[in-house]
């Protein structure tokens, strides 16, 4: 069982030695997972333990409180993935102003080589850590050389189109509508996972009842209304329409993710499902009054339904999301 560890600072967690990997992990595209492959298998060859190590909240949402990016995965996911890639211990630090102030080679002693007693320090070409980002590969190696641990960087993972792959690159395609672009990133087709919660139950009334999902402080990636699959639910997904957004109808203000299965009855309050994003219907719209919700409603069902059936489910794999629901 992967062991989730939130302090920077304490006991040493893995005495025999760890082989560590660094980094937002945000999404677990093919770069990161062609960089927890490569620890994870040098980790089982050394009889050491796997660790990857990250952030919640990330530093980017830290320094920009008032305007955060976009997130590709929930906290709870990404910890999911990373335990589903052969983590044994995944670090997800709390980012607060403590952290943010420490030097970089404060953090490789602390942190690195007390805390985690790395053998092994694996980082993507262009990570930055400590006080003022001061800190980067070579001050790793330099260390390393002090303190008794290796410091690595894996190359560039590129797409089929010959682009770097990244967190970024994977926001902007999802927020320009274009799913296939962001599967190919990622590997697989994207999804947000979450447990479902109580709203207004005001689609019950328009006879659209929903699942709803809520992000906290966490901002998603995209907005309007999809085509999706939700998993968790039975042994296959099963297929519906989904709007990520405000809901300016009814002058909301949290974005909330809305999901209408198809042809299902039953209580989902308190499961956690996967919802499968694939393909995108529209933007959000605000609308006169709720008939003409409706009438849209619709329209956008029956879109679903015809897009959806002409998408086998299995040949989608897995959501990138990575929750097992």
């Amino acid at each position: 069982m992967t062991r989730l560890f939130r302090d920077p600072l304490g006991p040493c967690i893995a005495p025999r030695g760890s082989i560590v990997c660094v980094g937002a992990f945000d999404g677990l595209h093919l770069g990161h997972r062609a960089l927890l492959g490569e620890v994870v298998a040098r980790a089982r060859a050394s009889r050491r333990e796997a660790i990857a190590l990250s952030f919640e909240p990330l530093p980017r949402e830290h320094f920009a409180r008032a305007n955060p990016p976009a997130r590709l995965q929930l906290p709870r996911s990404r910890f999911e993935g990373l335990a589903a890639l052969g983590c044994d211990a995944v670090g997800l630090l709390r980012f607060n102003a403590a952290l943010a102030s420490m030097s970089a080679e404060d953090f490789v002693r602390k942190v690195l080589v007390e805390r985690l007693n790395a053998r092994e320090v694996w980082v993507g070409p262009d990570f930055r850590f400590g006080r003022g980002r001061a800190g980067d590969v070579e001050l790793l190696k330099r260390m390393g050389a002090e303190l008794g641990f290796v410091a690595h960087s894996l190359d560039i993972v590129t797409c089929v189109d010959g682009e770097r792959v990244s967190s970024s690159r994977i926001r902007d395609a999802l927020s320009a509508g274009a799913l296939e672009l962001a599967s190919s990133l990622l590997g697989r087709p994207y999804a947000i996972s979450g447990r479902v919660v109580r709203g207004q139950q005001l689609g019950r009334t328009l006879g659209y009842p929903t699942a709803n999902q809520r992000f906290g402080r966490c901002l998603p990636a995209l907005w309007g209304v999809y085509a999706v699959r939700a998993h968790g639910i039975a042994d296959a997904p099963l297929a519906g329409v989904a709007s990520l957004g405000t809901r300016p109808v009814v002058q909301g203000r949290e974005p909330l993710l809305e999901t209408h299965i198809f042809d299902f009855s039953g209580d989902l309050y308190g499961r956690r499902l996967s919802i499968e994003f694939v393909a995108k219907l529209r933007d959000e719209l605000n609308f006169p009054d709720l008939p003409a919700l409706i009438v849209q409603m619709d329209r956008d069902a029956a879109r679903a339904r015809e897009i959806l059936s002409s998408v086998p489910a299995a040949a989608r794999g897995r959501p990138a999301s990575w929750s097992p629901a």
